[in-house]
């Protein structure tokens, strides 16, 4: 911002000059803004300079220069001229682009890693002129827990000595017990203090816990730690040769390894798969598993303070949004099948031209030889005009006699009235007779004029059970 001012409004480079003219000012160049725009070094962006500034990096300017705005006025050090939080505002028009959007693995690529990370070996690691810096198990240990703990690269490092406690009926059990291994075993990890909270515990895979308690079963003995967060000494679990291991080990030894083994590229659509996201791609899939964790389980399972931060880790997937859907049922909640007989001898004979009735639709009391059924808006309770056949009269059983009828289903969509009269029952029936009762009938009258009996019944309804149909 100092150098866009120095090169559009050299007059303003004092902030104490600032407006609400000014912030506007400046909020329509940063909206304009590419890339590598009034910076001094493009070293590790040269691939995007150019390419228009992303939504979040505009919202995080504005953050930065209201705080800058609210503490010097906050300390004195400038005269109130303006509100920061109004004046300098995130426009609509970008805060519509801004919202949780999870950079997930894909699932194939992430199976991949998965079993890079379970079959490392030897000659995997990275190897220096003495040779290999860490043992197999240490490496072995943090690659498991970025691929299943669902924990910031921070806090695997800090993670301490006894981490990992195993139960079976809630009763602790030692790591090397053969019940481990059961179906029963669960493996706890104890998460240190961590950004946004206290330290709390997690059930982890038990593969995870194997792996953490063969590392610490060889681990040499080191000197403790200052934890940098709570300040305390602690003893580090990820130590060796008196040095801990840096928080950045997963994204400049593990990952790398884990692609190279697995044959994978270390970027994809969304960006270079960093230690981050691995916690976004396993609370997604706990989020869309068969028997998903709540949005509030996963919550607690990644130590957030509010399930509005979880929102921004877990996606749900189109496969699970697409499942939900079909069981909502919602065609099959709008639309009702009845039975309709078809006159075959009508049909073959030519005389459906002659206005010579071929659709009997049955009404339970009565058959309706209207054409257009589905559009007549006393379907759902037969005001039993000239279109209506009753089931007692010489009509509808020299119909019934007939030997070429073909009975068929059809479908009829509902509106919110006819609805609510099939699952309501009688009074939402009587209602919705109400409504109509001035309502013209295919014939032009209206049921007042025809005098619809007070007990009117209504529509008969089939139920159709549909099975899933399987693809071949």
């Amino acid at each position: 911002m100092g150098r866009w001012l120095a090169a559009e409004h050299p007059d303003a480079a004092d902030p104490a000059a600032w407006t609400r003219q000014m912030c506007a000012a400046w909020i329509a160049a940063l909206d304009r803004m590419n890339v590598g725009d009034y910076v001094q070094r493009t070293a590790g962006i040269e691939e995007r300079v150019g390419k228009p500034l992303t939504a979040s990096t505009k919202e995080d300017h504005l953050a930065a220069i209201r705080r800058f705005f609210t503490d010097c006025q906050e300390w004195e050090w400038l005269p109130r001229r303006f509100d920061p939080g109004r004046a300098l505002a995130t426009p609509r028009s970008i805060t519509a682009l801004l919202g949780p959007n999870p950079r997930v693995i894909a699932d194939e690529i992430w199976a991949k890693l998965l079993w890079a990370g379970l079959n490392l070996s030897q000659v995997d690691l990275p190897e220096t002129r003495s040779g290999h810096f860490y043992p197999l198990e240490l490496v072995r240990a943090i690659a498991l827990s970025w691929l299943f703990s669902g924990q910031r690269s921070d806090e695997i490092a800090r993670l301490r000595i006894g981490c990992i406690r195993w139960q079976h009926d809630d009763k602790s059990l030692a790591g090397d017990s053969d019940q481990v291994l059961s179906c029963d075993g669960v493996c706890l990890l104890d998460v240190p203090p961590h950004k946004t909270g206290t330290a709390f515990t997690k059930p982890v895979d038990p593969i995870l816990g194997q792996a953490l308690d063969i590392w610490q079963a060889m681990r040499p003995t080191q000197p403790q730690f200052l934890d940098r967060r709570t300040g305390e000494r602690v003893d580090l679990l990820f130590a060796f040769r008196a040095r801990r291991v840096s928080s950045s080990y997963i994204n400049n030894t593990i990952i790398p390894m884990l692609c190279h083994k697995a044959g994978v590229p270390a970027a994809d659509v969304r960006g270079n798969i960093t230690s981050h996201r691995a916690r976004s791609t396993i609370a997604s899939q706990l989020y869309n598993a068969k028997e998903p964790m709540t949005l509030f389980e996963l919550q607690a399972w990644l130590g957030h303070r509010s399930p509005q931060s979880t929102q921004y880790y877990a996606k749900i997937s189109p496969t699970t949004l697409t499942r939900a859907y079909t069981d909502a049922g919602y065609f099959s909640r709008n639309v009702r099948t009845i039975e309709v007989l078809v006159d075959r001898d009508a049909v073959t004979s030519n005389a459906v031209g002659d206005e010579t009735p071929w659709q009997y639709y049955d009404l339970g009391h009565g058959y309706c030889t209207y054409t257009f059924f589905e559009q007549c808006p006393h379907r759902m309770a037969c005001a039993r005009c000239d279109f209506y056949a009753p089931k007692a009269s010489s009509n509808a059983q020299l119909l019934e006699a007939k030997d070429n009828l073909q009975r068929m289903l059809i479908a009829i969509p509902l509106n919110d009235d006819e609805r609510a009269a099939v699952e309501d029952g009688q009074r939402a029936l009587d209602n919705l007779l109400d409504r109509l009762l001035d309502v013209p009938t295919p014939t032009g009258t209206t049921p007042r004029e025809i005098e619809v009996p007070a007990t009117a019944t209504l529509l008969p309804i089939v139920s159709v059970n549909q099975s899933r149909r399987e693809c071949p």
